[in-house]
This record gives structure tokens, sequence and C-alpha cells, in this order.
């Protein structure tokens, strides 16, 4: 009997102990994924409580599970150092259109409670890939911040900057890091949205906001602010795609490069300031474009075609860019940019001047 009574004794512990032990783990929920740079490490579960300190070990996280539905990537305030891309690369998970995978800030432009400091901050700082010629003399080098490799794919709410390089080192060579990459083949559906890119020519310098390679790409309530370009659409046909309700200022590049993109690209409520080149085609100038309701203000060249990293083309047909009544189209000039950090419409358009009923920028509603 004492033997009966010592053995029941122990499968009761063992069984508490495993109660007790499922009370108090965390168990991972790969829908949710939370990342803190400040506490966070990247051994954690992710989970609001024990939040990862970097968004690659979210990337390994996503492409390690099998299954489908939505998975949501929570970024903290804070600044992230990427020290190494962050490649979304889901082999056995499936996305939808409904069901996305989607990297935002825990607080949003829209919410009361936002400011511009509340923004997570995301820098480059990872050794570059060396390219090299038939010579062997290097004529470049390029990285990636964030790689994504799956459709439906939402980016929101992030201040995204370059990385702190020489962007020209020597004649010919251009060192340049990419922080949004969308590549892979057959992709399709990437929104980018209230996010703002913010670069320094001399200090920072962000080459590219957006390098997409897929169709129905929308771009929409961001801010480019010293972004050499702000995004190209490359390689495959960019078909039902859109871009609005953007500002960009200081464009020391190309802003808009259509290279693979389709002519039913929709351009409105966007609002462009001192930039270099407005619009780059593909060399063939096959595609023409509308721009609606929008206000471009300052530029050297409006249209180019062609060019690469090493250059922004040559000169292009204007008629390629069809205007609507609504679009102020002026050579010389600036907007007028609130740059008051502790403003909530900091790099925004100022009140009440040109440009300001477009609604462009990081809000998609009014705060009152």
């Amino acid at each position: 009997m004492k033997r009966i009574i010592s053995n029941m004794l122990v499968v009761f512990l063992a069984f508490f102990s495993q109660l007790t032990l499922a009370q108090t783990t965390s168990v991972p929920n790969i829908e949710e994924i939370y990342i803190n740079p400040e506490f966070g490490k990247d051994t954690n579960l992710g989970t609001r409580e024990n939040p990862l300190a970097t968004i690659s070990q979210a990337a390994k996280m996503v492409n390690e599970t099998e299954g489908e539905g939505s998975i949501t990537i929570y970024l903290s305030a804070g600044f992230y150092g990427m020290s190494e891309t962050a490649d979304f690369n889901a082999q056995k998970w499936k996305f939808s259109a409904t069901n996305r995978l989607t990297i935002r800030a825990e607080i949003l432009p829209d919410e009361q409670k936002w400011s511009p400091a509340e923004m997570p901050i995301l820098i480059s700082i990872m050794p570059f890939v060396v390219e090299k010629n038939d010579k062997g003399e290097t004529i470049g080098a390029q990285n990636f911040g964030l790689m994504f490799q799956n459709s439906h794919v939402t980016i929101q709410g992030i201040r995204i900057l370059g990385q702190p390089v020489h962007e020209n080192p020597s004649e010919g060579v251009v060192i340049r890091n990419y922080p949004i990459i969308w590549e892979g083949k057959d992709l399709e559906d990437l929104r980018v949205t209230q996010c703002l890119f913010i670069g320094s020519r001399n200090a920072v310098p962000n080459h590219l906001g957006i390098l997409a390679n897929g169709k129905t790409l929308e771009v929409d309530h961001c801010v480019f602010y010293g972004v050499k370009d702000a995004v190209v659409m490359w390689n495959s046909p960019a078909t039902n795609s859109s871009f609005h309700h953007n500002l960009i200022v200081d464009s020391y590049g190309g802003a808009i490069w259509t290279w693979s993109t389709s002519s039913d690209f929709k351009f409105f409520n966007n609002a462009i300031s001192n930039s270099n080149v407005v619009w780059i085609l593909e060399k063939e100038e096959k595609e023409s474009f509308t721009i609606d309701n929008s206000i471009i203000v300052g530029y050297n060249s409006l249209v180019n075609k062609g060019g690469g990293a090493q250059g922004f083309g040559e000169k292009g047909n204007e008629e390629k860019l069809k205007f609507s009544q609504d679009v102020i189209l002026k050579k010389d000039g600036q907007l007028e940019i609130i740059e008051d950090q502790t403003n909530r419409n900091f790099l925004h358009i100022k009140p009440g001047t040109l440009g300001s009923n477009l609604g462009a920028g990081l809000f998609t509603k009014e705060i009152k």
C-alpha cells in the first residue's frame, strides 16, 4: 500500500509540475510578434511581455514557421540598428490579400497619442557587398535593410534612414543602401504607408526608399525628405500600382522611376518640391502616365529616360506625362515645410500654404 501511495504521489507531483510550467511559460504566438530594441532579447519568445530585440530575428521566426493567416510584427519606439538584412522569405506560411504580413509601429500617426518622436527609427549599419567589374575593379557596393520575398505585405508607421557612408568615394563608384526591397518572382501586393524616409546626402545618404519588383504596389501617405530616389519599379510589369498622398522634398536623384510600370499606374494627391529629376522613364519610353490633383514645384528636369545607379539617364519626352487640370507645375520655387521637431506636422507642408490642401503626408485623417 505504501508503494502504491508513493507512486501516486510521484505521478501527482509530475502532473502538478507540468501544469505549473504551462501556466507560467508564455507560448509564442506567431500571429503577433513584438520587438523592443531597448530591453528585448532575440532569445525571447517575441510576446508583448518578452519581446525580441531585432527585426532580423522576427524574419527568421516567420521564415521557419508553417501555416497560414496574418502575421503582425509590432515595433516599439526606439532605435533599430540594422546590422544584417531582415529577409522575409516565408516558404511554409501562406499569406493573402486579407491575411497579410504586416510590419508596423505600435503607435500609428493617426492615433491621438502619436508624435514624431514615437516613430521607431531604422538605420542600416551592416557591411556592404562589394561589386567588381571583369578587371577586378570596384564599381560599387550595396546592401538591403528590409527585404521581402513574399506577396501581401504591409509596412506602416516607421521612420527609415539610410546608412552613414560616403556614397561616392571615387569616380564611377556608388555605395548604396536600399532600406526596403521587394524582390522575387511573381510577387504581388506590397503596400508602404505612413512611413517617413529621411536622408542626408553628406552624412546619412538614403539612396532609394523603395525598390520594388512586382505588381500591385501601393505607396501612400509617406514622406520622402532628402532621399535620393523615392521609389523605383523595376524588372517585372508593375501593373495595377499607385502612388498617392505622398510628399517628396529635396530629392537629389530621380523622385519616381517607372522602368517596369504599366500605363494604369495611378499618381494623385502628391506634392514634390525641389527635385533634381521628377520622373524617370524606361529607356524606350513605351508608356505614358497621368498625373492628377498634384503639385510639382522646383525641379531641374521634369522627365528623363534610362539611367541607373550610376546616373539619371538622359532627357526624356515630357509629353509622356499627361497632366489633369488640377495639377500645379512650376519650374522654380519650393513648398513651405515645417522643420520644428516638436510640431506634430514635422516635415509636412505648412497649413494654409501652397500644396497643404492635398492631404500629402503621414496622416489619413484629421486629428482633433
